[in-house]
């Protein structure tokens, strides 16, 4: 196994050109945003009015999609309804994806209640913990396995995504039992590095991690302003 796997750290390569998983992530929320134009009733969008939404320049926006191909025409723009079909060709999302959750604390039955998922075509369709009063109930119509059974439902159901909503100390454990179960994908949101095998990919939320930065950054420019201003912490 490696020491840790970050998606984030993952190069993509095509035949012709090389992208960072970087790229995957800004597609995801160019799709996000196109979806709202098309609520908007707007059928054409340029590489410029994108950039606006997306925190991205124009020319970063066009690089991303010719990863791929080429989607837009040359003065016109981008017909939006084609773009979103594409990209959701793309990331996969134009089929369904059922997810295994492990872990139905707090945040767990926060992510079972999520009725987001459905819009990137993913479903929690089993959920795993170790508490014998949850075991066999349907939370958000989601049935709780023990999970001493995970190998079982999740070879039976197919599954290849999974959630990881345990405490720290045993998220690992889960790991190992979800890749031995087939899993090859993995959404860690237990603030542990894990390792994992060649084949699995991982991606980490972790809010402490992000909080902590933000609270740095916060800090750091208060304190520029005070060295400005000559005055001491």
């Amino acid at each position: 196994m490696n020491k840790v796997k970050k998606l984030s750290q993952h190069t993509i390569c095509t035949k012709k050109k090389c992208f960072s998983a970087e790229t995957i992530r800004r597609l995801s929320l160019y799709l996000r945003n196109l979806r709202k134009f098309k609520e908007s009733n707007l059928a054409v969008i340029s590489s410029g009015e994108m950039s606006k939404f997306s925190n991205v320049s124009p020319e970063q926006f066009r690089r991303d999609l010719s990863y791929f191909g080429e989607f837009g025409k040359r003065g016109v723009g981008y017909e939006i309804e084609r773009l979103i079909s594409e990209l959701e060709s793309i990331l996969g999302i134009d089929k369904r994806w059922r997810v295994a959750l492990v872990g139905v604390g707090s945040l767990g039955s926060v992510l079972l209640a999520f009725e987001g998922f459905s819009n990137f075509n993913l479903k929690i369709a089993c959920a795993f913990d170790i508490d014998s009063n949850k075991i066999g109930k349907k939370i958000y119509g989601v049935k709780i396995h023990s999970v001493e059974n995970l190998a079982e439902v999740i070879s039976k159901d197919n599954i290849e995504i999974a959630i990881i909503a345990t405490l720290p100390d045993v998220a690992q454990h889960v790991a190992d039992k979800l890749m031995n179960a087939g899993i090859k994908g993995i959404l860690n949101f237990a603030p542990v590095a894990l390792r994992t095998k060649d084949d699995v990919f991982i991606s980490d939320v972790d809010m402490a991690c992000e909080l902590e930065s933000l609270i740095f950054f916060v800090d750091r420019r208060r304190i520029d302003k005070k060295g400005e201003l000559g005055l001491e912490r």
